[in-house]
């Protein structure tokens, strides 16, 4: 195995764009290429990357996958500088837990992004 690369299902792209933008992430490829009603993006951040795509564009593919926002999950990004990072974000965003220092020693602080997934920022301290 080589990497991870979550595909998110959302309902407004745009939405979704401006969201990761905001907290620092930047539109790597788009489907389609040009235009602005996209049905699939990759955004990254680092080494961290996100697909999104559209509910519209799964169609009556895979059944299996809930046609609502949010998930049963939680998706935890490890970063440097995690205290200016809060910084930069906390009025931004919806700040679920702030930061902390956790017993197994890590800073972390979570929030919500605007499809009701929640991201949790850890740092190694």
């Amino acid at each position: 195995m080589e990497s991870l690369s979550p595909n998110i299902f959302v309902y407004n792209m745009q939405e979704t764009i401006d969201f990761y933008k905001s907290i620092g992430f930047q539109v790597a490829m788009t489907v389609p290429e040009t235009g602005d009603d996209f049905v699939w993006v990759m955004m990254v951040n680092g080494d961290v990357t996100f697909m999104f795509q559209t509910f519209e564009s799964l169609g009556e593919e895979l059944p299996a996958i809930s046609r609502q926002n949010g998930a049963s999950q939680l998706l935890y990004i490890k970063l440097k500088k995690i205290r200016e990072y809060f910084e930069l974000l906390k009025d931004k965003v919806t700040v679920l837990k702030g930061l902390e220092t956790t017993f197994y020693g890590a800073t972390e602080f979570s929030i919500l992004d605007n499809n009701n997934y929640v991201l949790t920022f850890a740092e190694d301290e």
